[in-house]
């Protein structure tokens, strides 16, 4: 009882007053709440309150089911949902992410989301987004904003479905995190484990995941998802029909959708019998919802055919669900029957209707084994009695003889009214452990041999457990060298699948799947009468189909699903023998079908000799075609080779020379002063004729401008090196030397030099990104950002207007450098063309040059 209603209960009753025949409402206690209250967890998203879980669902359904989107991929619709989880209030509904994060959220690839994801999410105007970069221009990822959320919150409306608060919106975040969030290990905190989903890939994978968000928000504490009412599909049934109606598709999507998400173990469909033994109605709980609520999967089985019966727990031995990890079959009996219902999860629905027996201890053997039903004293081989007399003849020490065609557990039993002793295979696996080396060990046997005992467990690497967990018991039945070679062919097998998996922790999983379906087609491990050879040669081998290194029985190993290139194979196949069929129909008509089957045989016999002569001949051509390329490669390695010596020769000869402009020797042509110097000269005469684009004019010639410039410049520099000067110690100049001295008065001129000709451009930007061309070009810029669609209900709002003045600013920043790079050119065509005109002289002058210059000896006069 509350506090409320107990102080209720305290205070006197009131009177009844009768007016117009009503009575006053009495205040009435509360009743106990049945059971204990589960706590909600700080933190955890999946313990949602009713308020916060109608708000999220109505938020989701809003975007997923938004007309705009009609006819999109699940992808985008599912983007949709994260970009607006990881909206920042503080940088206004604004979500910075790359287009790789956002595939891997969704579980697509980065080309997805670059060609199809955001592609359709702009088309329909449901996203606006903008590349982000930083001060050097390099992108660092995306600005996006979704609309639709963005106006809800805008408006001001706290009762839109989108207007989420900031609580609500990391609630959101945090939900789809733990569904199928990536994972992520971010520096100095914790690490972000991954989500349930995250790592399901493939076909589907975005489906599944908007799936899961959709119903764990449409379940209620309990896990149970809320299933739809109305008439549906029969041959679906009611859950894949609720799953179909939150993903808007068909039911046949959606029971696939819940297939593979039970098959991930995040959904458990529980189906009730009914009062005819069939299963009819079915639940659906949402297990990580259960779990979150402190509810047990196995209690929520055992509440939920506890309100039908209890005959399946208490019958007898073929009522059994078989759940059990051990086979009943003794090693080296053959049962199909038992391989067969070994698997079996609910034998209570395919049991024989027949009257309850109580279970009877039988003399044949323990009811541990036996399952104490009807006929458990005749054998595993389900033969009739023995005669009685049969097991009597016994040893004179009292122990039982051995039979010869009893079982196991028949031989080791003692006779009725006999004093049972130790169970013989108590005292086997007592023994067992003795017996066995450890680690399997070579141990002295009789005779002085050796030995290689076998391991009664499985592996102790963690991978080899996983892989081999579905043949334990195969694995207990092999030798101790048969051990070894089966350990050993398994790594090599999961090496292998390593280099063939996207993600290589999957190999030994991958593994152990295979293993299953192995002895599935067997009929069970119980069926196996050699198991070394048969998991060398059947179980832990590839089996592959067609040319795809990646196909294994027609299925891919990578993705799971099934092998394109063995449907085209067969699709090529049934091609080709319907056209060979339409020849022989057209050829020869009249046929019967016996000759016409005949005739298709016989053709298909000989195109199958041809492709094979065929593919020899190709395979000999590739062959020789890659001798070709090897000795292609052979000879450019040489050529490569050749080169790279005769470069290192040239660079030693070049070593040696003298520097062009100061003579110093073994400078490479130029020595490092000088090199100093020349790239000083540069960026001077770069300076000014940058300072020359804005600054020269009718009255300021260019030559005139840049003058100055290197004046400037070059007091800069003399100012630089006498600071430097005066800082340094006179003594450490002295003993570096001279050309060190030279070096560094060089190297400190170009530093000067670098930083007024970064400051010059900045100057000439500021003052060309004035000019009427930036001016104009930035006011366009504007209005066109002003104008985009998403703005036109608000043009003059604050989101328009900084969107709008930093598109004019790039506009005029891209004008600016467009005029800079135009005068520098202009201006270096008028330098070139001056330093020509300076250069020719007329003939005047240069012929009394000529003429002052002597003969040569040799030169002979030639009248024409």
């Amino acid at each position: 009882m509350s506090a409320v209603a107990a102080s209720a209960a305290v205070l006197p009753r009131p009177r009844t007053a009768f007016t117009g025949g009503a009575s006053r409402r009495r205040l009435r206690s509360v009743p106990a709440q049945a059971g204990p209250v589960v706590p909600l967890e700080l933190g955890n998203p999946l313990q949602l309150s009713k308020a916060m879980r109608a708000r999220l669902l109505a938020a989701v359904r809003a975007l997923v089911s938004s007309p705009a989107l009609a006819g999109a991929s699940d992808g985008a619709r599912l983007a949709s949902v994260v970009l607006t989880a990881k909206a920042k209030v503080r940088d206004d509904y604004q979500a910075s992410i790359w287009a790789a994060e956002l595939g891997r959220w969704l579980g697509v690839s980065q080309s997805t989301v670059a060609h199809t994801v955001l592609p359709e999410l702009r088309g329909a105007g449901f996203l606006g987004s903008n590349v982000a970069t930083n001060a050097f221009g390099h992108a660092t990822g995306l600005e996006c904003w979704v609309i639709p959320m963005y106006r809800a919150q805008k408006a001001g409306d706290r009762r839109h479905a989108l207007a989420l608060s900031r609580c609500e919106l990391a609630v959101l975040l945090s939900l789809i995190e733990v569904l199928f969030g990536p994972g992520w290990a971010p520096k100095g905190k914790a690490p972000v484990p991954a989500g349930l989903l995250a790592g399901r890939t493939g076909r589907g994978v975005a489906t599944d995941r908007l799936g899961l968000l959709l119903m764990v928000l449409t379940t209620g504490s309990a896990g149970w998802l809320q299933l739809c009412p109305g008439s549906v599909d029969t041959g679906r049934g009611r859950p894949a029909a609720t799953v179909a109606r939150l993903l808007g598709c068909t039911a046949a999507a959606g029971a696939k959708v819940l297939k593979r998400l039970q098959e991930h173990g995040v959904a458990d469909v529980v189906r009730q019998e009914t009062g005819s033994g069939l299963h009819a109605r079915s639940r659906v709980r949402l297990v990580p919802v259960a779990e979150a609520h402190g509810v047990a999967v196995q209690e929520a089985h055992r509440a939920a055919k506890a309100v039908f019966s209890d005959l399946a727990g208490t019958a007898s031995g073929d009522l059994e669900s078989g759940e059990t990890g051990e086979t009943l079959v003794a090693p080296g009996i053959k049962d199909a029957g038992q391989g067969e219902m070994s698997g079996s999860a609910d034998l209570a629905a395919t049991a024989q209707h027949h009257a309850l027996h109580a279970s009877v201890v039988t003399p044949g053997g323990s009811l541990a084994l036996s399952g104490g039903f009807s006929g458990a004293g005749r054998g595993v081989e389900g033969r009739r009695p023995e005669r009685v007399c049969l097991r009597e003849g016994q040893a004179a020490n009292g122990e039982t003889a051995a039979v010869a065609t009893g079982s196991q557990v028949a031989e080791d039993g003692p006779l009725c009214g006999e004093k049972p002793k130790k169970s013989p295979v108590d005292e086997r696996v007592r023994q067992r452990p003795a017996v066995a080396g450890a680690g399997g060990r070579p141990k002295a046997m009789g005779g002085g041999k050796t030995q290689q005992q076998r391991r009664v467990g499985l592996p102790d690497d963690l991978r080899l457990r996983v892989a081999l967990r579905p043949a334990a018991w195969l694995w207990e039945r092999l030798s101790g060298w048969q051990q070894d070679q089966v350990e050993a062919a398994a790594k090599a097998e999961l090496a292998r699948l390593r280099g063939l998996l996207a993600v290589p922790g999957d190999a030994p999983r991958l593994l152990a799947d295979r293993l299953t379906d192995r002895l599935e087609e067997t009929g069970g491990e119980a069926l196996v009468d050699k198991p070394f050879g048969w998991l060398i040669g059947r179980g832990l081998v590839q089996r592959q189909a067609c040319s795809d290194r990646r196909c294994d029985d027609g299925t891919r190993l990578d993705t799971g699903s099934g092998c394109e290139n063995c449907a085209n194979v067969i699709h090529i196949r049934r091609a080709h023998r319907a056209r060979i069929g339409a020849e022989i129909d057209r050829e020869l008509p009249g046929l019967s079908d016996s000759e016409r089957r005949g005739a298709l045989e016989d053709r298909l016999r000989e195109q199958a000799v041809i492709e094979a002569e065929d593919f020899v001949w190709r395979r000999e051509q590739a062959r020789a075609e890659q001798a070709r390329r090897d000795e292609a490669r052979a000879a450019a390695q040489e050529q490569a080779e050749r080169e790279r010596a005769a470069a290192a020769a040239a660079d030693a000869v070049r070593q040696t020379l003298t520097c062009e402009d100061c003579g110093q020797e073994q400078a490479a042509g130029l020595c490092e002063a000088c090199g100093y110097r020349r790239q000083t000269e540069a960026l001077i005469a770069e300076a000014g004729l940058v300072a020359a684009t804005w600054s020269a004019g009718p009255t300021t010639p260019a030559d005139a401008v840049a003058a100055g410039v290197r004046a400037a410049i070059e007091g800069a520099i003399a100012a630089a090196w006498d600071e430097f000067l005066a800082i340094s110690d006179p003594a450490t100049l002295t003993a570096a030397g001279p050309q060190a001295t030279k070096d560094t008065a060089a190297y400190n001129a170009l530093l000067t030099a670098q930083s007024a000709a970064a400051e010059h451009r900045q100057d000439a930007l500021a003052v060309l990104g004035r000019t009427e061309e930036a001016e104009a070009e930035a006011l366009r810029a504007y209005r066109t950002e002003q104008n985009r669609h998403w703005f036109k209900h608000n043009p003059n709002g604050a989101d328009a207007i900084a969107a709008a003045t930093k598109a004019s600013e790039a506009a005029r920043e891209r004008v600016a450098e467009y005029l800079l790079t135009a005068r520098l050119e202009h201006l270096r065509k008028q330098a070139a063309a001056r330093t020509e005109q300076a250069t020719a002289k007329p003939w005047a002058d240069r012929l009394p040059e000529l003429a002052a210059r002597p003969l040569h000896a040799a030169t002979r006069t030639v009248i024409a």
